[in-house]
């Protein structure tokens, strides 16, 4: 019968702290040298066990973090306010740089400090992916900023405008500091203001996840002019909207563009119908000349052959007059 071994608790910490790869977590003297070093140490730091036991941690920070005394102020701060932590860089053996988050908690044994945890996690990818999101945002930005052929602004969940670009100002009229904190209905003629057009293009948007429409807008000095408009939701991490995405651009000259190419289009039409039946009419009058002709030409001819007849020759020379007339 095999007897099962047995593992004291300070064992299972042992062998629990000795499996972990994604944190460095090791002790520290109270002078801050080296005394246990786990995988992830190793892994992260590039040390075995045997180059850095007994070596002071400070050779993990920068040349200009020793200079400035930063490993004594950590382990002072972590003795005096039981817990030291912050991000920064630190180095491996190979010199190359990691951004670390940093954990230091004192170790006391009846009162009296006998030494630190070290616990240092390697979040040099999440750094770099909040700096390239940062500048994604920040080129994001700009260039909402300094597009000035759309008005580009943000609406609350209510409708009120809580950003503001150059297109726009220069579209609508207003600074930022004229319309931010601004309910957008007042872009609306009053008439479809009162008519609640405002909240139903926002409940459309939230409903179908996008609003279009065409319609008259107006600017700070109260002209018209018809534009065409897009409102998309914006939704939270939970799923609620957080408010909604407004784009207007003016078509103005498009639309009376449009109107100019309909009436040419409508005179265009106007003048093939006016020649159509003009060449209708002409091939009806040519037709009928001919016809007219030959009744004419038959009528004189008769003429010359009869003789006077006081009851047939004036109605033979009604005849011609009225086919010559005619003609």
């Amino acid at each position: 019968m095999t007897t099962p071994t047995l593992v004291s608790e300070d064992g299972r910490y042992r062998l629990m702290i000795e499996s972990i790869t994604d944190y460095a977590i090791f002790m520290l003297d109270p002078s801050g040298h080296v005394t246990s070093w786990n995988p992830g140490a190793e892994r992260f730091k590039g040390y075995t066990a045997v180059e850095i036991l007994g070596s002071h941690f400070s050779r993990f920070y920068s040349p200009e973090d020793r200079d400035a005394g930063l490993p004594a102020r950590a382990l002072q701060e972590a003795a005096e306010a039981g817990r030291f932590e912050a991000e920064g860089w630190r180095l491996r053996k190979d010199g190359a740089r990691f951004w670390a988050r940093v954990v230091i908690d004192p170790i006391r044994r009846d009162g009296q400090l006998i030494g630190f945890a070290k616990i240092t996690r390697d979040l040099t990818e999440r750094r770099e992916a909040e700096k390239a999101l940062r500048q994604s945002d920040e080129q994001f930005r700009l260039l909402v900023s300094g597009v000035t052929d759309y008005a580009i602004y943000m609406l609350d969940p209510e409708g009120t405008v809580i950003s503001w670009n150059a297109g726009a100002e220069r579209i609508k009229g207003y600074s930022p500091d004229e319309i931010i904190g601004r309910h957008f209905s007042r872009f609306y003629l009053p008439e479809e203001a009162e008519a609640g057009a405002p909240e139903s293009a926002l409940s459309l948007a939230r409903a179908a996840g996008r609003f279009e429409k065409e319609g008259w807008r107006i600017r700070k000095d109260g002209t018209r002019f018809w534009a065409h408009v897009v409102i998309d939701p914006i939704f939270g991490d939970d799923g609620a909207i957080v408010g909604f995405a407004k784009i207007t651009r003016d078509i103005t000259e498009r639309a009376n563009a449009q109107k100019e190419l309909e009436a040419a289009r409508e005179a265009l039409y106007q003048s093939q119908k006016m020649e159509a039946i003009g060449q209708l009419t002409g091939g009806v009058a040519h037709d009928f000349n001919n016809l007219l002709a030959a009744i004419t030409g038959s009528l004189d001819l008769l003429r010359k052959r009869l003789p006077y007849d006081p009851r047939t020759t004036p109605l033979l020379e009604n005849a011609i007059q009225g086919a010559e007339r005619g003609a």
